[in-house]
């Protein structure tokens, strides 16, 4: 291919440690196929190997603890049967030339007591029910239950569970591993100010409510090095419901970006907008994170070929995300390639079931 301006999309590029051979990202996307304990089934080996011609596959959130599971159906990555399906994708992945990241997630306050051990009531940085819905094993949405607030002495514990994740993650044969800090969960909870109301030190200041997070990720890149860490962000989302923005999300997720980018890690990926719809990055600075930042940038939300190749060639991105084109084009890469017309997705197998709206997507021929 001549050096047009298509190419950049195409090209390889080393992010972090990482070596991708596109710049296009498949986005973290949750499907509800897992079993009851967080296993994966072979459907799911298929789905990621299908799909291994992106430069870097981003998991489904993955579940780091019983505790940080939101939804029925999700898989985990803290007991060993889960490292073992994890490791049966990761093969399939790499015998297919791809690179996959593990994204790491606690839900904190978008959880049900039904889906917590002996129905616990789900844990955040305060006490303060969420408004959104969560699917439960009875295949019905339910609105979270109320969550209790951490006790400060507690937090240690959620780190130690970010790093027993990570080392099972390394387990698994993953490439890296993304810290799930975006779309108004745990992490998410304690950055803004709206969510998080403590008065010790994780709460109150810019400095204090970021604590956490940061802390998360200094425990994970001990693990994995920290150039085979990534975060990621979504500083204007809205959660579907009523969780509400920071007070002043510039201020805040700059100082974040800041504090992130002298760790040294992979990249940060961005939802740049609200996580449905249009792309609105218009109300936001992104520009100023990525810098602020300093490293590699992956952009997301509702990019298309034009959008992309033009946030590559100015340099606004080092890679670009996609997410649900990936569920109903499994050869994504190469439909963008060739200019080619996408699938549509069938929503009503967005979430749980089978093979039907999974794997069975068909490829362009030739």
């Amino acid at each position: 291919m001549s050096h047009n301006t298509e190419s950049k999309l195409f090209a390889p590029l080393k992010i972090g440690a990482i070596d991708v051979a596109n710049r296009v990202a498949m986005a973290p996307l949750t499907r509800s196929r897992a079993d009851m304990e967080g296993v994966h089934s072979e459907l799911a080996v298929e789905y990621y190997r299908q799909r291994a011609t992106a430069g870097l596959i981003i998991s489904e959130a993955t579940n780091i603890s019983r505790e940080g599971r939101g939804y029925a159906f999700t898989p985990g990555i803290h007991t060993d049967a889960q490292v073992a399906s994890w490791r049966r994708v990761t093969a399939a992945v790499h015998a297919a030339g791809g690179r996959i990241v593990c994204q790491l997630w606690h839900v904190g306050r978008m959880s049900h007591s039904s889906l917590q051990a002996d129905g616990a009531a789900p844990v955040a940085p305060s006490a303060i029910q969420a408004g959104e819905v969560v699917f439960l094993e009875s295949q019905t949405l339910e609105r979270p239950s109320m969550p209790r607030a951490l006790e400060t002495a507690e937090i240690a514990r959620i780190v130690e569970d970010y790093r027993h994740a990570a080392r099972c993650a390394l387990d698994a044969g993953f490439d890296g591993v993304e810290i799930h800090a975006a779309n108004c969960y745990l992490l998410e909870q304690f950055i803004r100010d709206s969510t998080n109301q403590r008065t010790d030190q994780y709460g109150g200041s810019v400095e204090n409510r970021t604590r956490f997070p940061i802390e998360v990720v200094k425990a994970v890149a001990g693990v994995w090095g920290a150039d085979r860490v990534g975060v990621r962000l979504s500083p204007i989302t809205r959660a579907v419901g009523d969780t509400p923005l920071d007070s002043d999300p510039e201020g805040t997720y700059f100082y974040l970006a800041e504090q992130l980018g002298q760790l040294g890690l992979a990249y940060l990926h961005c939802v740049e907008g609200q996580t449905q719809g249009d792309n609105a990055a218009a109300g936001f600075d992104f520009k100023r994170l990525h810098a602020s930042f300093g490293g590699m940038y992956i952009a997301n939300n509702s990019y298309d070929r034009e959008m992309a190749i033009a946030a590559l060639e100015s340099g606004h991105a080092d890679m670009v995300a996609f997410g649900r084109p990936f569920i109903s084009n499994p050869d994504l890469v190469d439909r963008l390639r060739r200019n080619a017309p996408l699938a549509e997705a069938d929503r009503n197998t967005f979430y749980g079931g089978g093979a039907a709206g999974y794997t069975d997507y068909p490829v362009l021929p030739g």
